[in-house]
Parts: C-alpha cells; structure tokens; sequence
C-alpha cells in the first residue's frame, strides 16, 4: 500500500492507494480512520482502491477548526485531483456516507457509482443534535479513549463483541488515536449536517446500499427505506452485524461490493 500526502490550504491529507485499475474512493466513519476499510481494500483487486484519512483522524491533520461535510468534501475533490483522478466509484461507511452525499451535490458529474454502508440520508433529530454534544464534552472531558468506550456497544453486535475480543481491540485502538480536535469537529459536522433526502430521488448512478441486520445507529428499516428511494439501488442486509458491518462481516460485505463492481453499468 502507497501512502501519499496531500495539502489542502496548509492542511496535510494522508491518502492510502493500492492497486490498479479503475479508481474506487473508500470514506471511513466517525471515530475511524481509513483501517476501518482495511478487508476491502486486500481484497477487491483489480481496483485501484483509494483510502484518505479525513481531516482530524488517522495521518491527516488534525485542525482546531474548519470542519464541516462541505469542508470534508471538498476536501475529497482535491485528494482526487491530486491522483489524477476524474471519475470515481464511491463508497462511504456512516459519516463517510454523509460526506459523500455533500460530495455528490458538489461533483455530482465525478461520481460513476455509489456503496453506501451503514448510514442515512436524514439529518440529525434534536435529541440526537444534543447527543452530538454531549459526545463532544465527554471527548474535550475525559478524551478520545473515554468516547471509544462509550460508542463500541453500538459499532459492534454482541455476537462480535464475544466471539471476537480482537476486533474490539482493533476497533477500540483506531477510536482511542483520534485528536480530540479532530472528534469535536466530526462530531459538530454531523450534528449541523443538512437533508439528504431530497438527494436520493436524484441518484442516477449504480447505487448499492449495505447494512448490519443489528446496527442501532443506523437500522436496516431506514436504510431499506433510503434504497427504495434511490432508482434502481439494491439492499444487503448482514445478518449478525451492528453498525461496522465492513469490519463485524467482512467476508459478505467484500463479496457483496465485488459482485456489484462487477455487473453494474457504471457510466
């Protein structure tokens, strides 16, 4: 795997690549960083895989302040550029999800196709807005490890959680890195994140949406619901998965994208 270093307005973007062919851009969730993707991006060869760390996680900078989907975005825009890259594959897991929606309203010409994991097209309830703050104390309180804690229930099924104490671990150890800057600003993103429902009616590209039959924080009904919104898009429910569905099933998600990049009609 190539790792790169891309600026934006004086921040450095760390971009992870490996392989070759057509380009797919992978978009990790909050509190991760491009490892979250890391079965995928072994696996689908004979794609050339493109894996940034988004502002304020993984390698990338971690600002005090510039954070927004617009920023994360256009952020992408310029990861693109600066490899070359004109039209793209997508796909996005939770938050990464979020952003790509951002992007597609922005560079809706870049965009060939859609892998949308984990996430949702509404924007935050009040309660949940109010979450998104209290996440944000806790991080500036007691930092990153205390919101790791806090969250792992929710990223990961019980079923994983026993079967699999090191995935826990893996998962617990990427959350517990995360500048504290760079957790508020995701966290504050998300919370003042538009509507992207009026967005799906609008997708004309190959879209598959994936989901774990357990996930809490995004639930398989919503996600059906989002699909059924998105013409022609198709729904794999993971059974025994919680919100990291790429991480919790990686053999059925893996398969369920390498299936779709190889029969869509991508344009």
């Amino acid at each position: 795997m190539t790792i790169t270093h891309v600026s934006v307005d004086g921040i450095s973007l760390a971009v992870n690549e490996i392989g070759t062919g057509e380009p797919i851009l992978f978009v990790h969730g909050f509190p991760l960083d491009h490892q979250q993707w890391q079965p995928q991006l072994v696996a689908l060869e004979g794609w050339r895989r493109i894996a940034p760390d988004l502002r304020g996680a993984g390698a990338s900078d971690a600002p005090t302040t510039g954070y927004g989907m617009s920023r994360y975005a256009d952020d992408l825009a310029t990861v693109l550029d600066a490899r070359g890259v004109d039209r793209v594959v997508c796909c996005g897991f939770s938050m990464g999800g979020y952003v790509l929606f951002e992007f597609l309203r922005r560079q809706r010409d870049r965009v060939r196709g859609l892998i949308l994991c984990d996430t949702r097209a509404e924007p935050d309830t009040e309660p949940g807005r109010q979450g998104r703050d209290e996440l944000a104390r806790l991080a500036e309180r007691e930092g990153a490890a205390a919101v790791a804690e806090r969250l792992l229930p929710t990223l990961l099924s019980d079923a994983t959680r026993a079967r699999n104490p090191g995935l826990v671990q893996v998962v617990r150890a990427i959350a517990s890195r995360l500048p504290v800057q760079g957790i508020v600003g995701a966290l504050r993103a998300m919370r003042d994140r538009v509507d992207s429902v009026p967005l799906l009616s609008e997708i004309r590209v190959p879209t598959l949406v994936v989901g774990g039959s357990e996930d809490p924080i995004t639930p398989v009904a919503g996600m059906r619901a989002m699909t059924e919104r998105i013409r022609g898009a198709r729904l794999v429910e993971v059974p025994e998965a919680a919100h990291l569905a790429p991480l919790e099933r990686p053999e059925l998600v893996t398969g369920a994208m390498r299936d779709f990049l190889l029969h869509a009609s991508f344009g």
